[in-house]
């Protein structure tokens, strides 16, 4: 816990601009995935980035940054296919990287808040998951593949 107002203001502007390199590196990798689609180190760098971009939001209780970039990481570590994600998808997830981009810029520097209509960042999930099929697979119907006549 901070002492001060001081020290969390000096830690926020820090993570600030870690927050910036962060969604500046998954940018990167994105960019290289739509040249390279099966470049697993692309794909690495991403779920590190948004992982550690989560744990530092968390770390300073901006909960809106946090959970989202966490549920970007956990939907691209679950995909069944990561090595393959098509254009949708990485559309799709550059949105989501434009919003995040989007709040940082919007939290308040002196109070920490961030006021959000989390409506689009919910959308950007659902399209999101939508566009690259999960591992999970306790969410969908079972299967019948073969059936003996």
């Amino acid at each position: 816990m901070m002492n001060s107002a001081n020290e969390w203001q000096t830690a926020l502007l820090a993570f600030l601009g870690e927050a910036q390199l962060l969604l500046g590196k998954s940018e990167e990798c994105l960019s290289h995935l739509h040249l390279i689609r099966n470049d697993s180190d692309a794909i690495d760098c991403m779920k590190a980035s948004l992982a550690k971009l989560a744990e530092k939001a968390d770390g300073l209780a901006l909960q809106a940054i946090s959970e989202f970039s966490g549920h970007l990481q956990n939907l691209i570590a679950n995909a069944q296919s990561p090595l393959q994600l098509h254009d949708e998808a990485l559309d799709a997830l550059h949105d989501c990287l434009t919003l995040l981009a989007w709040q940082l810029e919007l939290i308040d520097t002196r109070t920490g808040e961030l006021s959000l209509d989390e409506s689009e960042q919910t959308s950007l999930i659902a399209t999101v998951a939508l566009q690259i099929p999960q591992k999970d697979l306790s969410h969908k119907p079972p299967q019948h593949l073969h059936h003996g006549s």
